[in-house]
């Protein structure tokens, strides 16, 4: 290693998007070593020893027959935008470190917040970081007990474990006694069913926090922003980006109703820091520049068009499911979210015999098995994916 290893090296790049893009094929490579290499072998061959790991034998979440969880495929200005921020490697924790890639998460944060009657908030990594810096502040703001739904994600329970915070969970909203001194975490999006809660849920609640992990881009549709109406009568909101808003991962949002005074409430101060450190990290890379750059290059009505695309993805589905005497829907497609499965073969034996070329995940409710299909990738095949399950089912009663 020398100096020009951390220079711009053309033929390396060049090199790079060739295998990404096909252009070139790759030469099959041995196995990494289980040990590290005494003595390397330079960055063309390592990176020709990586492409099976990190594309060769990866997913593609694009592919027309992946309708299985929520991981979308990335726009290519993302790409670019990654190799960008790796070569320069800013840290937000410090102003002089990262000047502009500061000022581009603020960006982020105006043009997504007003969405959903946010003051402003920050970046994380993900929802589940998200949801952990909202709770803080809820008992920063004197708040003693985390009160969820059944179906609330497991970021909740973590949260209030690591917060020593008591966590209860409710099954009905109407019902959940005094809720003076709680916060209360309403689910925007239910992970296995796509339910999105009652958003006026727990209105005596100290905190109100709606956790929209997946549902909260569809605030950018005019056709189903109506969904989350009420999402900004809470006082804290998380997002994944790297959901419904086609980010790499890691990208999400906490937003705050009043964000000045939850940033107050949960910073920290040190003397190697030129200004307080807010939240739950601490060194920060640049996440928000791939989002404002999809976002510049789409606009609102691009990315609406994408998540209209994928809901109607879930209705397709959901209509070839009912014509299939052999499969059944366990209800209406909820937020782009579908459980289903066919009424003769587990859902062990669909997913064990499914072709190469077609995924969908599962899930359990109230102990029973279902197979879980999410549109998050605008580009699959609803046609494709049930002509995977019933080849699967097929084989697995032969077995």
């Amino acid at each position: 290693m020398n100096v020009e290893d951390f220079q711009p090296n053309k033929q390396l790049l060049l090199h790079a998007v060739a295998l990404l893009t096909g252009a070139e094929a790759s030469i099959p490579s041995e196995p990494l070593p289980s040990e590290l290499p005494e003595v390397g072998i330079g960055s063309i061959d390592a990176l020709q020893a990586m492409f099976d790991d990190v594309l060769g034998k990866s997913r593609d979440l694009g592919a027309p027959g992946f309708f299985a969880h929520m991981d979308p495929p990335t726009p290519a200005i993302t790409w670019a935008m990654h190799l960008w921020t790796a070569s320069r490697n800013q840290n937000l924790l410090h102003p002089d470190t990262a000047p502009r890639a500061r000022e581009l998460e603020k960006l982020a944060v105006d043009w997504i917040a007003p969405w959903f009657g946010m003051s402003g908030g920050h970046m994380t990594p993900g929802s589940t970081v998200a949801n952990l810096t909202a709770i803080w502040a809820a008992r920063e703001s004197g708040c003693r007990i985390v009160v969820s739904g059944s179906g609330a994600h497991l970021s909740i329970r973590k949260a209030a474990h690591i917060l020593g915070m008591e966590h209860r969970i409710v099954d009905d909203w109407s019902n959940t006694g005094d809720l003076t001194n709680a916060v209360a975490v309403i689910t925007a999006g239910t992970t296995s069913t796509g339910e999105i809660e009652a958003l006026d849920a727990a209105s005596d609640a100290r905190w109100r926090h709606v956790d929209a992990a997946w549902s909260g881009p569809l605030r950018l549709s005019d056709r189903y922003r109506h969904l989350l109406d009420g999402i900004e009568k809470a006082d804290s909101v998380a997002i994944s980006a790297h959901k419904w808003l086609f980010q790499p991962k890691e990208s999400a949002f906490v937003l705050f109703a009043d964000h000045e005074s939850a940033h107050k409430t949960i910073s920290v101060e040190g003397a190697y820091l030129a200004v307080p450190n807010i939240g739950v990290l601490g060194s920060h890379g640049a996440i928000a520049a791939p989002l404002v750059a999809m976002l510049l290059a789409f606009g609102r009505e691009g990315i609406a068009d994408l998540i209209d695309k994928s809901m109607a993805l879930a209705d397709e589905l959901a209509a070839l499911v009912m014509a299939e005497k052999d499969l059944e829907l366990r209800s209406s497609p909820n937020c782009g979210v579908l459980c289903w499965r066919h009424r003769n073969v587990t859902v062990d034996d669909i997913k064990r015999h499914l072709p190469d070329d077609v995924m969908v995940s599962s899930t359990s409710i109230n102990g029973e098995q279902w197979l879980r299909s999410v549109a998050a990738n605008p580009n699959a095949n609803p046609a494709k994916v049930v002509a995977g399950v019933m080849q699967a089912a097929e084989q697995a009663s032969r077995k």
